[in-house]
């Protein structure tokens, strides 16, 4: 099977679950779009140099986080502008309340606490596999997760565990 072949198929069964990780990263469709534009061109890149196909969607999701960081400190002196339009947010109907307010909390943790819990409670990733994705120590991950979830547990109050288990749960 040619490169461009196995990429197609890689890019049609994973492209809407990196779509998904990168919108709870960045809080917007338009700029996870851009995210995931940019990571699935770095793994077509990448493809042929690859030695094996093994954990592709682990390599995706790092590629995917990386490029959200690497974007975040890119365009740190960037500041939100106020504007006539409204903000990107879920469609009401798809989304619970208790959803949109942990997303919208989750928004506003720093991006690599925000990429720490993504992986470790939506993905559902151990310590190392984190570290591994971020490229980063395991006490790293360790510490991001403690002041993520605090900044969380700040934002939402004294509901939060029953609502950020739902959300990472998919419920």
């Amino acid at each position: 099977m040619s490169w461009d072949a196995e990429f197609t198929h890689y890019f049609d069964r994973c492209a809407d679950s990196m779509r998904f990780t990168a919108f709870l990263l960045c809080g917007n469709h338009h700029e996870a779009e851009d995210v995931v534009q940019s990571a699935f061109l770095k793994f077509y890149l990448a493809g042929p140099r690859l030695a094996q196909r093994e954990g592709v969607d682990a390599y995706l999701r790092q590629i995917v986080v990386r490029t959200f960081l690497a974007e975040r400190r890119r365009v740190r002196w960037k500041r939100e502008k106020l504007t006539d339009e409204m903000p990107d947010v879920p469609e009401a109907g798809s989304l619970s309340e208790d959803r949109l307010v942990v997303w919208q909390a989750l928004g506003a943790v720093p991006a690599k606490q925000r990429a720490t819990l993504v992986l470790r409670f939506w993905h559902d990733l151990g310590v190392e596999e984190t570290a591994a994705a971020l490229g980063c120590s395991v006490g790293t991950v360790k510490s991001n997760t403690s002041r993520g979830l605090k900044a969380l547990r700040q934002r939402l109050g004294p509901e939060f565990s029953a609502l950020w288990q739902e959300v990472s749960r998919g419920a």
